[in-house]
């Protein structure tokens, strides 16, 4: 008997007389994941710009990656009173291609529950290299929003819900093979490398009097800087140990895990502001580009009128036109630029960047 005759269901003699019913079925499977993005700051966010967008952290729900675009000024002209926002499909991930997938927004209440008059659900959609960004131009109009309990403490939670179909034909393939290759595990190696400094290192840094082995060929890989000192014609390889002045020993700690595993270390949230700080001015030293981004998008999110002129002098002494520009939206607005200007900061600010201030006062009163 062949395997469709083995799910028939019917009644009769068993002699091939009767009415037989045969059925069969299609499975489809799904996966579903839910990502909370806080808009912390609120306030601070509106006046970017129309089109202007801020982009979340990268989730991954059904073994995709993706983030979200917020435009707090809205995506187009037609929708400058409103928020904007879309689910984005990120195509640096690998088999991130044509991906199936239903999703829906939702603003968050106190009690975590979904509001209904701010809740939108897409139709399925599938998302590939064309067409990898879908949302909602008018997803929530910013007066009725801001009128509302739902702005608590200056802060918007919005929760995007994704429902990923997955391609039953690429899984029924994959059933046929027998070798799964894992995520890449060679961040965990290198910091096991770093960590347990078993003999294999051949240099030992100086910092605040500690000390600390690494490894030359592993810090000339990641920093042009470091391949200068080490391996260039001002070589420093007859030395086994060597010195470094003007860093805190805990900042040079979290570069060497970042030069090693590529991702920034645990911070306690009470030293976070300071230690990304100092981080950014050790990254743009050594050349570590990718570090020094890291540290701006974080600064981003400690920005106010009590930080805002050392952030601002920070951005502008190391090269960081993003965070630059986001001290300088915030400053254009006078009732904050005056409270900011009462800051210690800001007069570390005239004094070290006096040129920033001719910048400043000209995007001032250029707004109407």
């Amino acid at each position: 008997m062949s395997n469709t005759e083995a799910l028939a269901v019917g009644s009769g003699d068993g002699n091939g007389d009767g009415e037989v019913l045969t059925a069969s079925a299609i499975v489809a499977k799904a996966a579903t994941g839910s990502h909370v993005l806080e808009i912390k700051g609120y306030s601070l966010t509106k006046g970017l710009g129309n089109g202007n967008f801020i982009t979340s952290s990268t989730f991954s729900v059904g073994g995709r990656c993706w983030c979200i675009d917020y435009y707090p000024d809205g995506d187009t002209s037609e929708s400058a009173d409103w928020i904007s926002i879309f689910l984005k499909l990120d195509l640096a991930a690998a088999d991130a291609v044509d991906v199936k997938a239903q999703f829906q927004f939702s603003v968050l209440d106190s009690m975590d529950e979904t509001v209904p008059m701010l809740n939108f659900k897409s139709s399925m959609m599938r998302t590939c290299a064309e067409t990898r960004s879908w949302g909602f131009v008018k997803f929530a109009e910013r007066k009725t929003l801001e009128e509302s309990v739902y702005v608590k403490d200056d802060c918007l939670r919005i929760r995007c819900d994704i429902t990923v179909t997955k391609n039953i034909r690429t899984e029924a393939a994959a059933t046929h093979q027998f070798v799964v290759v894992p995520p890449s595990d060679m961040p965990k190696h290198f910091g096991r490398l770093l960590s347990t400094a078993d003999g294999t290192t051949d240099v030992t840094f100086e910092v605040e009097g500690e000390q600390f082995p690494a490894h030359r060929c592993v810090l000339a890989a990641r920093s042009s800087a470091f391949m200068a000192d080490l391996f260039g014609s001002m070589k420093k390889k007859a030395k086994d140990r060597i010195r470094i002045d003007g860093m805190e020993a805990r900042v040079f700690k979290a570069m060497l895990h970042f030069i090693y595993t590529d991702a920034m270390p645990e911070i306690d949230k009470d030293d976070e502001l300071v230690i990304t700080q100092h981080l950014l001015v050790a990254a743009d030293r050594y050349d570590l580009e990718r570090l020094k981004l890291m540290c701006e998008q974080k600064l981003c999110s400690y920005i106010d009128t009590s930080t805002v002129a050392t952030t601002l002098a920070l951005a502008e002494q190391h090269g960081c036109h993003g965070l630059k520009k986001v001290c300088l939206k915030l400053l254009q607005s006078p009732s904050l630029l005056k409270i900011a200007m009462a800051t210690e900061g800001f007069d570390h600010l005239i004094s070290s960047c006096p040129s920033l201030i001719k910048e400043l006062l000209a995007k001032v009163f250029a707004c109407p």
